[in-house]
């Protein structure tokens, strides 16, 4: 498994999803759901509805590639909002596969003069 990390893009599934589905039904929610495309190389991130097992689904130049991990105990930070498919960098994946709930973080201002 080599992963060109600098070039990567990682997608998150908000919400629940049944961890159920195997490498086929999380390839048609990608597809429909989502709307992305499953060949592109890019992560796509499902979580189930208790938020302790992930599942992360890449396709790598001749196969998929379907990781799982499972907390044994705590919970992973996860948007609920399942309308929108969220975007993130690398380094917010390493932040979610350790527990950081950048989620929730403050949000830049933007100011375009003092008042």
């Amino acid at each position: 498994m080599f992963i060109n990390w600098s070039e990567v893009k990682v997608f998150i599934k908000p919400g629940s999803t049944d961890m159920r589905k195997q490498i086929n039904g999380l390839s048609i929610l990608i597809e429909e759901l989502l709307g992305e495309q499953i060949f592109s190389g890019s992560l796509f991130i499902f979580c189930n509805k208790p938020r302790d097992i992930l599942k992360i689904l890449y396709w790598n130049n001749n196969g998929f590639c379907l990781w799982l991990k499972r907390l044994e105990k705590d919970k992973f930070p996860w948007p609920k909002n399942e309308e929108d498919v969220f975007k993130i960098t690398t380094e917010e994946l390493k932040m979610l596969l350790s527990g950081i709930d950048f989620f929730n973080a403050h949000k830049k201002l933007k100011y375009s003069k003092a008042s």
